[in-house]
């Protein structure tokens, strides 16, 4: 599937698989206490460590060093991403939440505390013609921020709302499933940095399909305790037609403070792409993290689920309308 010269790749396509083999037939994937015959939940689990280990070994210091510069750019999208969107949310969930399942709002919340994408982030300011080297920077950094500031983020929100998510438990299960990980990752890479840039198509496909693992197990969960069947026939329009709304609230308030801080056109697309995107490749994996098995995970992760599909739909025309405008601009 091609949005006007970008692909966007099958990842998507078994995504949706994924959750129709659950919705089908979910006995083979649910965890193995609740009598899942393929154990999918062993691969979850200690898929995590290895999703995290591979993105500190593609993770590569010096293509951030080329865009440190613009720090004004830099505190813009992370106060986006981690300030401006779980206010926006907040004062969102102040006026509809009432007609959500509060689990539904929890996942809403999630993914406003998730940091930005990376590689779609970067791929799409790239398709724009934009500001590579920030985007590049400012990925790279709100995924590592994320690691803390996600889990302090649904802490607060979770004990604010009375669930009670424990911090510090959290925060070290954070550490040695993610943190620690990464940092292996990020020594591995003295050693096996040639090797994962000749091999980054199957480090790829590894990382999504563990994704994928955590997104059918989650599913098969959530479909063999009835969670699903228990709500409204309407709720996955609400929630996909809350996430689009919620990325055009973002995308537009974010032109505001590009306009009044004179960016370019490029340091605009930069800013604005990675203020608005959220990463389900760090969403999904961290939720097992942080909620462990709970049955009702499959709910959390729908709202970042439909963010991830809708965002790069949007994106994608957004950004081949600015790489026209871009061919419009008199060379310098």
């Amino acid at each position: 599937m091609t949005i006007r010269g970008y692909a966007l790749d099958g990842f998507l396509l078994a995504l949706v698989l994924a959750v129709a083999a659950a919705i089908v037939w979910p006995w083979p994937g649910a965890s193995g206490d609740k009598g899942g015959l393929l154990h999918i939940d062993l691969v979850a689990t200690y898929g995590v460590a290895v999703i995290f280990f591979l993105y500190g070994l593609t993770l590569a210091p010096e293509r951030m060093r080329q865009g440190i510069g613009h720090w004004r750019l830099h505190i813009l999208v992370q106060l986006s991403t981690f300030v401006l969107f779980p206010a926006v949310v907040l004062a969102i969930l102040a006026v509809v939440g009432r007609y959500l399942p509060d689990t539904v709002g929890t996942g809403f919340f999630y993914l406003a505390a998730l940091p930005s994408t990376v590689s779609s982030s970067i791929a799409m300011t790239s398709l724009a013609r934009g500001n590579v080297p920030a985007a590049i920077f400012n990925a790279t950094l709100s995924s590592l921020i994320g690691v803390f500031a996600t889990p302090a983020l649904m802490a607060w929100y979770t004990s604010s709302t009375g669930e009670g998510l424990p911090l510090l438990p959290v925060i070290g299960k954070v550490m040695l499933l993610v943190l620690v990980p990464i940092v292996i990752g990020q020594i591995a890479r003295h050693w096996l940095s040639g090797w994962a840039t000749r091999h980054i198509k199957w480090i790829r496909l590894a990382d999504r399909a563990i994704i994928l693992a955590i997104v059918y197990n989650t599913f098969c969960d959530s479909m063999v305790e009835g969670i699903w069947t228990s709500q409204k026939p309407t709720l996955i329009i609400e929630i996909l037609v809350g996430v689009i709304a919620l990325f055009f609230l973002v995308y537009w308030l974010m032109q505001i403070p590009c306009r009044l801080l004179g960016f370019s056109r490029a340091d605009t697309v930069a800013c604005t792409f990675c203020a608005s995107k959220k990463s389900l490749a760090t969403g999904a994996p961290l939720a097992t993290v942080m909620f462990g098995g709970s049955p009702e995970l499959g709910l959390i992760l729908a709202p970042i689920m439909l963010y991830h599909f809708s965002q790069l739909v949007i994106v994608g025309f957004i950004a081949n309308h600015q790489a026209r405008l871009a061919a419009l601009e008199p060379a310098e």
